[in-house]
């Protein structure tokens, strides 16, 4: 699956590896997200081969739809972060994912001090600020700099698809936190306006299937 251009910014800085996983052409839709998961994941898996991880080094956020974020480690034997829905990492070989399907997917890069994160923020996560939480967990587990910080948010609904525009709202809350105008990029896509790239869990009425934001370093 080819990487995604809005992504780019953060693959040129050496070792980092994000990508963006859409639609999957072929795969049945189901109304039962584990069901949907299951049937993504022999494809899920191989995307995350090509980015040169296994399965094993994945680590996910339970997403709970709240604001809680969890630092990861290598040696974290947990694969699922319970009750977050987001999470950050220093450490080399970790690679962070996300499902989404009409919430954004924030992520989060300081190549100073070498330190990822990545975010589920849909209306109940952008209501509790977990970008702006999580650059300040940067700070105080990492000693990251908000100026250092890139923020990338992935392809999510948008108006006039659903009333409320989260997207603006991340953006503001990254900025406020102390990330420059520079260093913040929207991709810009209405996942509602695109279903023939990525899934839409309002425009599906559910049934539906997740795409996967990835994020790690080697």
């Amino acid at each position: 699956m080819q990487m995604p251009r809005f992504l780019s910014s953060l693959n040129q800085h050496e070792g980092i590896c994000s990508h963006f996983i859409g639609r999957v052409q072929g795969i049945e839709l189901s109304l039962d997200k584990d069901k949907a998961l299951a049937r993504l994941q022999p494809v899920h898996e191989y995307e995350v081969c090509n980015l040169g991880f296994s399965w094993g080094q994945l680590h996910l956020a339970e997403q709970v739809h709240g604001s809680s974020i969890a630092a990861v480690t290598a040696q974290d034997v947990h694969q699922v972060g319970a009750n977050v829905d987001g999470l950050i990492t220093s450490d080399m070989g970790v690679l962070l994912g996300i499902y989404v399907a009409d919430c954004g997917a924030v992520y989060l890069h300081d190549p100073v001090k070498r330190v990822v994160g990545l975010l589920h923020s849909g209306k109940k996560g952008t209501e509790g600020n977990i970008t702006g939480k999580a650059i300040e967990m940067m700070q105080g587990e990492y000693g990251s700099l908000p100026a250092d910080i890139e923020v990338v948010l992935s392809p999510c609904i948008k108006p006039p698809f659903y009333e409320l525009d989260f997207g603006a709202d991340i953006r503001h809350q990254a900025l406020n936190a102390g990330v420059l105008d520079r260093n913040y990029k929207d991709a810009g896509i209405c996942t509602a306006k695109n279903v023939e790239a990525y899934y839409s869990y309002r425009l599906e009425k559910g049934k539906t299937g997740r795409m996967l934001a990835l994020l790690g370093m080697l």
